[in-house]
């Protein structure tokens, strides 16, 4: 019982707004992050400033790397390796008449790459890469108008890459509209009241349920044989306390975040979100046949980011950032730089509390420790920390898959040191592979193998017996 199923997606995964680079390159428009220079927890520029400093726009220069990259991927053993397509490289402001065919030029070079390395592509539709065009135009997913904006760029992907890519996603992170919603809705809300707040959240939410299942529509009419899941935020949420009060606002906050899988995946508003309009003066603008869409065309598989977990106080505000929610400490956890708690157990906890809610497959699309890298005297990186962290977790997966449940695969986020969502930042460091560059851009943007590489290189060739 202590094996993985042969057929485990080990892999790894990155995001094209963190990873690529060529912020302008051949053709590609501006979207969201391009004006984040401090991540996404901190307020984004209205307009790209000369004189400073965006770690976004070179990033780590995978847009001319990816070959080198992949090599090393391909090093490790990886069966899968999850991405994002930029949309503002297909259609620069979301609404040319014609998609820009050197941007589907690059994602058709860069999937036959991964697929002869012996990668399953694994591809995120809309990953905080809002072309920021439609921000400006229609304050993002606020605007019912993004619907067909966005079908006709799935249309034109799924065309292109119906004989390349089985496995897709339509949003990351979907729930993190509540938390950092520029990133996740591309809506900007900073100067409204909280009633204004929740009320544009939940219609912009509304408008990517009903494209997501128009989504999930169109792939497998063009694609048959294809995988369309939604992707969620589900770090784990405990009561801080056995205080009744601690334990129901812990589920009425981990409820903020189901409420998009339960959408998405059982096809209806649940009935508890209803008290939650009400409560905040939601009022939603629904058109004829919304609600049978979204019936009709439900995710196929569940896949989901797990980093830490939290506790909750009853009466503190729901918080959160690029991690999940946030809240109080908890004193049997350790915790990394950056103040993330380490937390394995909560993994399996999750991967139990999500398949017996929806009994769909899931995949752990999202897991890994950002912490400070430190080049030995000997050269080289010796990051037991992160061996340690992903060991742990592993376990953990393995025992979730003796539970009973499915689980699809495994990608850690992410193989390759990339600039850090939240933050801006490269100092925050996830890979496997260390890139040489630093948080003012500094550097010859060399690659280099940590320990954690031969570690996980093992842990894929044993499928998963070395854990033991």
């Amino acid at each position: 019982m202590k094996h993985f199923p042969k057929d485990f997606l080990w892999g790894g995964a990155i995001a094209a707004n963190q990873a690529e680079g060529a912020y302008l390159e051949d053709g590609k428009g501006i979207n969201i992050t391009d004006l984040a220079r401090h991540g996404f927890q901190n307020i984004a520029d209205d307009n790209i400033n000369p004189d400073e400093f965006y770690p976004s726009h070179e990033a780590i220069d995978f847009y001319h790397r990816y070959k080198e990259d992949l090599m090393l991927m391909e090093e490790m053993g990886f069966k899968a390796f999850r991405l994002s397509i930029s949309w503002a490289r297909i259609f620069p402001t979301g609404e040319e008449e014609k998609p820009n065919e050197k941007g589907l030029e690059f994602y058709d070079n860069l999937f036959d790459e991964i697929i002869k390395r012996g990668m399953e592509p694994v591809v995120t539709i809309s990953h905080y890469e809002t072309p920021y065009a439609l921000v400006e135009k229609y304050n993002g997913w606020e605007d019912r108008c993004l619907i067909d904006i966005f079908l006709k760029y799935c249309k034109v992907i799924f065309d292109r890459y119906k004989d390349k890519v089985k496995y897709w996603m339509t949003f990351n992170e979907i729930n993190n509209i509540h938390i950092i919603p520029y990133a996740a809705g591309a809506i900007k809300i900073d100067s409204y009241s909280l009633k204004e707040k929740m009320q544009i959240t939940y219609q912009a939410s509304h408008h990517m349920f009903v494209a997501s299942a128009l989504a999930n529509k169109l792939c497998h009419e063009i694609i048959p044989d294809s995988k369309i899941g939604c992707m969620l935020s589900l770090s784990a949420v405990y009561p801080n306390t056995c205080n009744p009060d601690d334990v129901f606002e812990a589920m009425e906050l981990r409820r903020r975040s189901l409420f998009y899988s339960d959408v998405m995946l059982r096809g209806y508003y649940p009935g508890y979100i209803n008290r939650i309009f009400e409560e905040f003066h939601v009022t939603l603008k629904k058109e004829t046949g919304d609600d049978e869409i979204i019936a009709s065309y439900p995710s196929d598989y569940l896949a989901f980011s797990y980093y830490r977990s939290t506790t909750h106080v009853a009466g503190s505000p729901f918080m959160g950032n690029t991690g999940g929610v946030t809240g109080a400490s908890n004193p049997y956890l350790d915790t990394t730089p950056w103040g993330w708690q380490i937390d394995p157990k909560g993994l399996r906890f999750v991967c139990n509390e999500l398949y017996d809610r929806y009994q769909k497959p899931l995949f752990i699309v999202e897991n890994g420790m950002g912490n400070i890298d430190v080049i030995s005297e000997d050269g080289k990186i010796h990051d037991d920390y992160r061996i340690d962290y992903l060991r742990r977790h592993l376990v953990e997966v393995s025992e979730a898959l003796k539970d009973g449940i499915l689980i699809i695969g495994y990608t850690y986020w992410g193989p390759i040191d990339i600039v850090s969502a939240g933050t801006g930042e490269m100092k925050k460091r996830y890979g496997f592979i260390y890139v040489d560059k630093d948080n003012e851009g500094n550097g010859t943007l060399k690659r280099s193998k940590k320990d954690s590489f031969y570690w996980y290189k093992k842990v894929i060739e044993t499928n998963g017996d070395s854990l033991f």
